[in-house]
């Protein structure tokens, strides 16, 4: 058996081309523009392509882009009062503070400066609890791209034992409530979990999001199983010239593929997905702030 490489890429274009559906309707229908403001401080370079990646799918998705830049020594209630003047905007639907942020400043004070309606990181506390008492909340990009993947390669998840491996609040713990609220059997594993590979054997869906290169093997693969890797890690390539780096996922691809039914590559998996979920979370907000209908397979 040789695994179904997923084409992340390809799906997350079908995501946008969705989502560009949804703004022209609600243009259309209902005179909105979703909205989505992105919040810059300081000068990191990937940072920085981040947010130009972010604002150029915005606006070809006929959506409106809001580009904030702050130095890096920015004050705390400077950076607070343009969130502030954000969430009141009618404009602005969705706002994302680019991380990480100077030392100077707390992540988590700034996502619990943010609306809930407008958090469409789904970062904050009052998402992360909704999500996990099985009500609506704005749900992390990463994590909802990975289950509308799982979705669309496996239909229907009831009754399918699913092992997540990590439990971060970025992707582990939310990932593991989307998976439970779709009536899978859930095991949230970590560095600490006794016997981590049996863990893993049992599992029709695997999820790895450890933060570890190559970190499971195809021996741990029960055969048939779909593997989603979200992991994104760089490691030395000599073969590519001296000082070269490559990118892995946590899961070592050549030996799963071997084993696995379907899984996703590293590079080319999750990553395009984030981007189009962000994409789809802002249109998601903008109908729940105007309480329209939510668009169907945009959100879980």
């Amino acid at each position: 058996m040789v695994a179904e490489i997923i084409d992340g890429k390809a799906f997350g274009a079908r995501i946008r081309e969705q989502v560009a559906r949804e703004v022209g309707r609600l243009q259309g229908d209902h005179g909105l523009t979703p909205g989505l403001a992105v919040v810059l401080v300081g000068e990191d370079p990937a940072s920085q392509v981040y947010v130009r990646n972010k604002g150029i799918a915005t606006v070809e998705a006929g959506m409106a882009s809001f580009e904030h830049k702050l130095p890096a020594d920015v004050p705390e209630a400077e950076l607070y009062a343009l969130i502030d003047k954000l969430n009141a905007d009618p404009e602005v639907h969705g706002i994302l503070v680019q991380f990480p942020v100077p030392d100077h400043l707390s992540e988590r004070d700034i996502v619990a400066r943010i609306d809930p309606a407008k958090d469409v990181d789904g970062l904050g506390v009052t998402n992360a609890g909704l999500l996990a008492s099985g009500q609506r909340a704005m749900i992390s990009c990463t994590p909802l791209g990975c289950l509308m993947l799982l979705r669309d390669r496996l239909g229907d998840l009831s009754g399918l034992d699913a092992v997540v491996i990590g439990r971060s609040n970025l992707v582990g713990k939310p990932m593991a409530q989307l998976l439970l609220r779709d009536s899978c059997t859930v095991t949230v594993a970590h560095s600490r979990t006794r016997d981590l590979a049996e863990v893993v054997r049992r599992a029709d869906i695997v999820v790895a999001a450890v933060g570890r290169p190559k970190m499971v093997p195809g021996d741990w693969i029960k055969p048939g199983a779909t593997v989603i890797d979200v992991g994104i890690n760089r490691i030395p390539a000599p073969e590519r010239g001296e000082g070269k780096t490559r990118l892995v996922g946590d899961v070592d691809f050549d030996s799963v593929k071997e084993v696995a039914g379907a899984m996703t590559p590293v590079p080319g998996g999750v990553g395009p997905l984030t981007i189009a979920c962000l994409l789809a979370n802002t249109v998601t907000a903008c109908c729940r702030i105007a309480g329209l209908p939510e668009p169907e397979g945009l959100t879980a």
